[in-house]
């Protein structure tokens, strides 16, 4: 199991203003954006936005990051193994496969294993399962 990428997040009642100035600081353009339920989301360098009204953004607030894996099914066995706890089991969204665990200590993570295309077109050629 290898993590691909790391998303601090940034939460927002509004994506658009958001992304403006990241597109600035970050000299990019967001890699993907897209909604869940109510809330709208774009990744953008290493952050990812939530946005969204206070009460649906407090829904996912949990979780003090975003790390995008090559291999759920790997990642659990390691979290079980580390003594983490499955907070929130496997479920799929419009980007893949995910998960919530709480690592020993307290700290809870988004782990997510994207669609092959996904991988391909955010990482780049040479990254493949």
């Amino acid at each position: 199991m290898t993590i691909l990428k790391t998303y601090a997040r940034l939460w927002t009642d509004e994506l658009d203003h958001s992304l403006a100035l990241l597109r600035e600081l970050t000299g990019a353009e967001p890699d993907l954006r897209f909604v869940f339920g109510s809330i709208q989301l774009a990744a953008i360098g290493d952050f990812l936005v939530i946005a969204g009204p206070p009460a649906e953004r407090a829904r996912f607030s949990h979780a003090s990051a975003t790390v995008i894996v090559d291999d759920l099914d790997a990642l659990t066995s390691t979290l079980a193994a580390a003594g983490a706890e499955i907070t929130a089991p496997v479920s799929t969204g419009v980007t893949g496969r995910f998960l919530y665990a709480r690592h020993r200590g307290g700290a809870e993570v988004e782990y997510v294993e994207w669609i092959p295309e996904l991988v391909e077109r955010v990482m780049g050629a040479g990254i493949s399962r």
